[in-house]
């Protein structure tokens, strides 16, 4: 097969930290508050802004609250688990690698009793109405490992009893979310916005501040997880004055992200893009005989973290060890010619690529890349990745 003649403008298809939006320069970094405290009126003032901003453009109900917190998503996640979790019983649904890290947290490390845990396997969803809302429910809404992602909130009653709590980083500005469905929401800046790692956000229903100023875990509180003092709120963590010290630099590159996507429309503007996305991927797939989505269902498969499998007889005949081999050399093919950086799947998951499919990924650039994922899929069919 002819190597192909153009190439992607922006190869960054990694699925975090996420390419930069369109147009983006280090410029965009020029008003930061560097060498100034966070503490200071300017910090306080850009942290708030980036709380103002997201909370707008999410539509989050004018009663929830929005905070900037520490360690990205995880840090988020982790904080609403070790503060809420224990009041009653808890249902987990895990479908990859990190729902599948929030059941072992709630089970090895708060190690909680009355949880059920409904795991299914790469490509698959639980089914989501298994779960009991006298409980409350963890999971994500995009699997960011396996392409799945939840399809709608019907399964989530208005008139639940226990919190809703969902990891939302990899579907946030990019999905539908019933915002007024989840008790917890949380998301960092380095998904859909592009924008730099280390800091997570969570939003919080006034349901989930109810039970922070109404019930204490029995288990020590690490500072960096703490929202309450002397059992109320700690309302300052919602209006930028952050538990620890944040980076103004990833700050301003925030307020930088939002801006841009107000300018594209906002949050349905960010939708719409990642949709076209989804829409160019599955265009190919359907033309391409060698690769298919990983999600089973067509309704799951996410528009952000898009994981493909190789279903080509020749590689379904090999070994697992080969596939994964033979999967590798194509990344690195690809990445030695510069048309597509970190496509490979997640180190857990089955053997094969994942193009990150957000606002920010201009649908040009995924259809110069087509072409070059065939010529990389047929070099390593035919033996020659090692000599390319």
């Amino acid at each position: 097969m002819t190597k192909p003649s153009a190439k992607p403008q922006n190869p960054n298809f990694s699925s975090g930290p996420c390419a930069k939006r369109p147009g983006w320069s280090l410029e965009a970094l020029s008003d930061a508050a560097l060498g100034r405290s966070h503490r200071a009126s300017i910090g306080k003032a850009k942290l708030k802004e980036v709380i103002d901003r997201s909370h707008a453009m999410l539509n989050l109900p004018s009663d929830y609250v929005l905070g900037i917190v520490p360690a990205s998503d995880t840090g988020a996640v982790e904080m609403a688990m070790w503060s809420l979790l224990g009041a009653r019983g808890v249902d987990v649904f895990a479908w990859e690698s990190f729902s599948s890290t929030w059941l072992k947290d709630v089970t090895g490390q708060l190690k909680l009793e009355d949880v059920r845990g409904f795991e299914v396997g790469y490509g698959e969803l639980p089914d989501l109405y298994q779960a009991d809302w006298s409980r409350d429910v963890v999971f994500c809404w995009n699997g960011t490992t396996s392409g799945v992602k939840v399809p709608d909130g019907d399964w989530i009653p208005d008139d639940r009893e226990g919190l809703a709590i969902c990891d939302a980083t990899s579907a946030v500005f990019a999905m539908d979310l019933p915002v007024e469905k989840l008790d917890v929401i949380t998301w960092s800046w380095q998904k859909v916005m592009g924008g730099e790692a280390a800091h997570g956000m969570i939003a919080l229903s006034p349901k989930a501040v109810e039970r922070l100023q109404s019930y204490t875990p029995s288990w020590p509180m690490p500072k960096i997880f703490q929202m309450t003092k002397k059992g109320q709120l700690i309302e300052g963590i919602f209006k930028g004055e952050t538990i620890n010290t944040p980076s103004m630099l990833a700050v301003e590159d925030a307020i930088d992200a939002l801006k841009w996507m107000e300018n594209i429309g906002g949050l349905q503007g960010c939708i719409k893009r990642s949709k076209e996305n989804l829409h160019a991927v599955a265009s190919w797939v359907n033309r391409t005989d060698w690769v298919d989505f990983l999600p089973k269902r067509a309704e799951t498969r996410s528009s952000t973290s898009i994981c493909l499998k190789i279903v080509d007889p020749w590689y379904q005949g090999l070994s697992e060890e080969e596939q994964a081999a033979k999967a590798k050399d194509m990344v690195k093919l690809l990445d030695k010619e510069g048309v597509a950086y970190d496509i490979g799947a997640y180190r857990d998951a089955p053997a094969g690529l994942r193009l990150w499919g957000g606002a920010t990924v201009e649908a040009s650039d995924l259809e110069a890349l087509f072409p070059w994922l065939d010529w990389a899929f047929a070099q390593v069919k035919e033996g020659q990745a090692a000599a390319a």
